[in-house]
């Protein structure tokens, strides 16, 4: 039986830069001498929770965990119970980590170690069928849901992501990206994207418009931003030049056709979204300005099969069923219609979350908004919270009343400063519920 490997990495030669950060940029030949000295270093152990806030220090961690046959585990929540409990299950695990976590007693962390200095040697690769990471999701029961990956199944989608997106032959590219690396849509689309394509990436997750912005600004040679819709709306409003880069790739969220067209414009460049889970991974890409249909990436195909439908292929970290709504075009092409728990039943109609929060999004005057169904049954009335000032409940639910059928329309509807979106732009029920409100009354 043929056993295949991949490299860590695909730069041209050992000086090419891989990271830009605060302390300057690292190369691929520094970079190397610092996996092989943390390696050494690390313990003895089958997992490693990797919780480096800094992208080069978990890239760092993530090879070192690799070349050690450690499996990283990639939690979805930060909070310390969470932390902890994953930490048990998975015995013998320990924390990675570069701001003093502190951990419970009975458990291990390793501080990333600031005096790294190792012999540079080849290029590591790793057997495609090497489980490299596991990613988690909250479950229906909120128990965290494991998402093997390979190193295999890692690179041949972020591979084929590439060619989706045009940019598989660029050279000499710098991605940023506003996203957390421990999640998929991060470790994918920024880490992999880069070590598999020869390009560099910021090691800072900067956030505020103005710091996105200037980063962009400092980076010489093509410029790809990796970003969500949230981050987006922030930056097409803010005021002034903005950057020219390359493209720019969205997902984590359905993004309005009208914010693509507006971030287009403003970075004079093509804006691709990428659609996946966390099961399978990247599946499909889309240029949203151009087209509402998706295309899968190569190695991906989809089949309707008892009611669901599947995606599978050599891409695919497994063939399993998709959480959402699909309208097949062919076994390559698809229509995406909302996530099925969104799908809501009112007063015998029919509509879904996604499509309702597009709508309130849309409205002239409102910054951000969600619909919520309080006690998820789908069959009464929705609730509405919007950031929207200088508005009334009367304006907004007039607006709506053009664009969704009467039976949508939420009552109550709340104005808050601010929605408690996390670093990806979701919203968790159980942060909407300890959401302080104001009065609907304006």
């Amino acid at each position: 039986m043929q056993h295949v490997s991949y490299p860590f990495l695909c730069h041209d030669s050992q000086g090419a830069i891989l990271v830009h950060g605060t302390a300057g940029s690292v190369t691929v030949e520094h970079f190397l001498g610092d996996v092989a000295a943390l390696a050494a270093r690390l313990p003895e152990a089958p997992y490693v929770i990797n919780l480096c806030a800094d992208r080069y220090r978990f890239t760092v961690g993530f090879a070192a965990a690799l070349s050690r046959r450690q499996v990283t585990l990639l939690p979805s929540s930060e909070a310390a119970a969470s932390l902890d409990a994953l930490a048990r299950q998975y015995d013998g695990a320990y924390f990675l980590h570069d701001t003093g976590f502190v951990a419970a007693p009975d458990l291990t962390a390793t501080a990333f170690p600031n005096d790294l200095a190792g012999d540079t040697g080849p290029v590591p690769s790793f057997p495609a069928d090497q489980v490299a990471a596991i990613l988690f999701t909250s479950g229906s029961t909120g128990a965290p849901v494991p998402h093997p990956r390979s190193w295999g199944a890692l690179v041949s989608s972020t591979r084929a992501a590439a060619r989706a997106l045009g940019v598989a032959d660029l050279t000499n590219a710098t991605l940023l990206g506003t996203v957390p690396h421990q999640h998929s849509y991060g470790i994918e689309s920024i880490v992999m994207l880069a070590l598999q394509h020869g390009f560099a990436f910021h090691g800072t997750r900067s956030l505020l418009p103005a710091d996105i912005l200037g980063e962009l600004a400092a980076i010489t040679g093509p410029r790809i931003l990796i970003t969500t819709p949230v981050h987006l709306r922030s930056l097409v409003a803010h005021e002034g030049a903005l950057p020219l880069v390359h493209c720019i790739v969205s997902a984590t969220a359905p993004l309005a056709t009208e914010l693509a067209r507006q971030a287009e414009q403003r970075f004079d460049a093509p804006l691709y979204e990428i659609y996946g889970c966390s099961e399978v991974g990247q599946i499909a890409a889309r240029r949203t300005v151009k087209t509402e249909e998706w295309s899968c990436i190569d190695g991906i195909a989809l089949v309707a099969r008892d009611g669901d439908v599947w995606a599978s292929g050599p891409a695919a970290a497994i063939a399993a069923p998709l959480n959402d709504i699909i309208e097949l075009n062919g076994p390559k092409r698809f229509l995406l219609r909302g996530r099925k728990q969104d799908m809501i039943n009112i007063a015998g109609k029919r509509s879904s979350l996604a499509y309702l929060n597009h709508r309130l999004n849309a409205i002239d005057g409102v910054a951000d908004g969600v619909f919520v169904l309080p006690d998820g049954d789908g069959t009464t009335r929705l609730t509405a919270y919007v950031v929207a000032p200088g508005m009334t409940s009367r304006q907004i639910l007039a607006a709506l009343r053009r664009e969704i059928d009467p039976a949508f329309l939420p009552r109550p509807l709340y104005f808050v400063d601010a929605l408690p979106r996390n670093s990806l732009g979701k919203i968790s029920r159980h942060a909407m519920e300890q959401l302080n409100l104001e009065t609907i009354e304006r």
